[in-house]
């Protein structure tokens, strides 16, 4: 643990896209916890003057806040197009990320795994940081050795840059990996994507059998829901190797 100007003592965290919807849930859930620090908010288009972040000092760029604030984790919650570079930072300035941010590529995340492992930094990126959108996964997986026909159905705010969504993505590929373990080969779910306002995060799981169907659904009514995982996240992170996917494998 280390301390701050303020005296505060704790795992110091920069918190990237800290002006952004969820980057300032973020933020806040920092700063609530006695065992982190909100050591930075970084954010190239913050239109928050920074007078109002209480004395956090606030950065447009990165690798300046990595440079100069002791930073021990990055959190990064921004948008696909800056995501890769972002972590591509935290791994030369050898930071460990945890990073929920969709819309990473395979090969985006396969040059995630290189660097990090040539490094030996973690990085954990999660598509989904609610406990119950985990459960979500879990079950759906295992309702996957017994049904042969699903399709998913995601529905988000119409803020929401990528589509599918992450979570919508994890779910199949943890779907099509139990079906070509079962000999099915390499079947795609189907996947329908919904932005509408008034909705936060939620996705629906169906499975089709004979004379029946298996709906298996979680709902995000707030933002607040992926902080307790977002803020366990940061505290484990630096317990991991390399490039982990998926917030299951620290619980």
């Amino acid at each position: 643990m280390n301390e701050d100007d303020t005296g505060a003592t704790g795992l110091r965290i920069a918190v990237s896209g800290a002006c952004g919807s969820m980057g300032k849930y973020v933020c806040a859930a920092v700063e609530n916890d006695d065992e982190l620090v909100l050591a930075a908010r970084v954010d190239p288009n913050c239109s928050d003057p920074p007078h109002a972040f209480q004395g956090v000092p606030y950065y447009s760029e990165l690798s300046e806040a990595l440079a100069r604030e002791g930073i021990q984790v990055v959190i990064d919650f921004t948008v696909p197009s800056s995501v890769l570079e972002n972590v591509l930072t935290c791994i030369a300035h050898r930071v460990p990320a945890v990073v929920g941010t969709t819309g990473l590529t395979a090969e985006g995340l396969e040059e995630i795994r290189r660097r990090a492992k040539e490094k030996g930094i973690p990085v954990l990126v999660a598509p989904n940081f609610a406990l119950g959108a985990v459960l979500m996964m879990e079950f759906a997986r295992q309702a996957a050795r017994h049904y042969s026909d699903c399709e998913i159905i995601e529905l988000h705010h119409p803020a929401k840059l990528d589509a599918p969504s992450g979570t919508a993505r994890r779910t199949a590929d943890l779907i099509g990996d139990i079906w070509e373990a079962a000999g099915q080969g390499a079947k795609q779910v189907s996947t329908h994507s919904v932005r509408l306002p008034g909705l936060v995060a939620h996705q629906e799981v169906i499975f089709g059998g004979l004379g029946e169907t298996l709906t298996i659904r979680h709902d995000s009514l707030s933002r607040e829901s992926f902080m307790p995982g977002v803020v366990l996240a940061a505290k484990r992170v630096s317990e991991l190797q390399g490039l982990t996917v998926g917030l299951e494998n620290i619980l």
